[in-house]
């Protein structure tokens, strides 16, 4: 469960997702100051020094918010790719911990090297999960929330349907537990509540706001999209990840034939040279959408899709 003190500053039981080369300083604070904690992916940062700043420019900005307002903001949440090819890993953690961040969310590895500090550091822990047995080691190894990864979440996503893993999980662990996956409005959130989760992701839908560090195209291709133009592939990342149809074909690859990728190697996502070549096409010309892409219709702020998705969430828990 959700500790108090931390539900009573939540609008909205729902987290802006991390992504990748998308969730920045101005989505994460306009979540934030909506009600909504928002994440990003540590990674996002070219380096550690970058980090820092981000982290200081994000608290300063809630801290001024809080001010304004005199309620306190949801937090901020920072991302951790703890896999073993990701060289970053102590220094983003040392850098969270400077921060005094309240929430972290752990992905791609156990989250068994971090855990110890941030727990030491009153940080809640959340850990990604895609089956049920990384459930059980990241709640054995002591986590304070499950986020299920599911079959309709963008990016590298999971393959369990969403109602089996939450009530499979449900069976043993009673802490926090998070739904990722085809959240495409208030009414799905609800959805997720009500069938035991404590938290939503919601990230689709996210990407294409005006806050976002998406480019333009990618923002368009999303609102023009549907649930038949995401294609779930191991072509880019060598782990099952759903992309975007129509923008695989624009940069020149056939959809229905990719070629097989080898092992997963975070390095290379997160290396900022790599990141600047021309042929370095992955996430940054290749998008990804999950199957909440259906609703997208337009562009709009952050405080607007937190204000339409509460509006749809009310009504859901109404019955209307």
């Amino acid at each position: 469960m959700l500790p108090d003190t931390l539900r009573s500053r939540l609008r909205l039981p729902l987290i802006a997702a991390p992504m990748f080369l998308v969730s920045g300083p101005a989505l994460v604070t306009a979540a934030c100051r909506s009600g909504v904690i928002g994440s990003f992916p540590t990674a996002n940062c070219r380096t550690v020094e970058e980090l820092d700043g981000w982290l200081v420019g994000m608290a300063d900005d809630l801290k001024r918010a809080a001010d304004e307002t005199g309620h306190a903001p949801a937090p901020l949440c920072p991302n951790l790719i703890v896999h073993r090819s990701n060289p970053r890993v102590p220094d983003d953690l040392a850098a969270v911990l400077r921060a005094k961040v309240e929430l972290v969310i752990t992905s791609v590895g156990s989250p068994e090297p971090v855990l110890k500090p941030l727990k030491d550091s009153g940080c809640l822990v959340l850990a990604d999960v895609a089956s049920v047995r990384h459930a059980e080691k990241a709640v054995a190894a002591g986590v304070d929330g499950l986020v299920l990864l599911t079959a309709g979440a963008g990016g590298q996503t999971g393959w369990v349907n969403p109602f089996a893993f939450v009530r499979a999980v449900r069976a043993f662990w009673d802490g926090i537990v998070v739904m990722a996956g085809g959240m495409a409005d208030g009414q799905a959130v609800a959805a997720a509540e009500t069938l035991g989760c404590d938290l939503a992701y919601m990230g689709t839908k996210f990407i294409a706001t005006r806050e976002s560090l998406a480019k333009d195209g990618y923002k368009q291709m999303l609102v023009r999209s549907r649930l038949d133009d995401v294609l779930l592939t191991r072509a880019f990342t060598g782990l099952e990840t759903n992309m975007l149809r129509p923008s695989i074909a624009a940069a020149g690859l056939d959809p229905d034939n990719l070629p097989v990728r080898g092992a997963i190697d975070i390095a290379k996502d997160i290396n900022a040279a790599e990141r600047d070549k021309p042929d370095a096409k992955r996430w940054k010309d290749i998008w990804s959408a999950g199957h909440s892409v259906s609703g997208v219709s337009d562009v709009p702020s952050v405080a607007e899709l937190i204000e339409r998705t509460e509006a749809e969430y009310r009504a859901a828990r109404q019955g209307v």
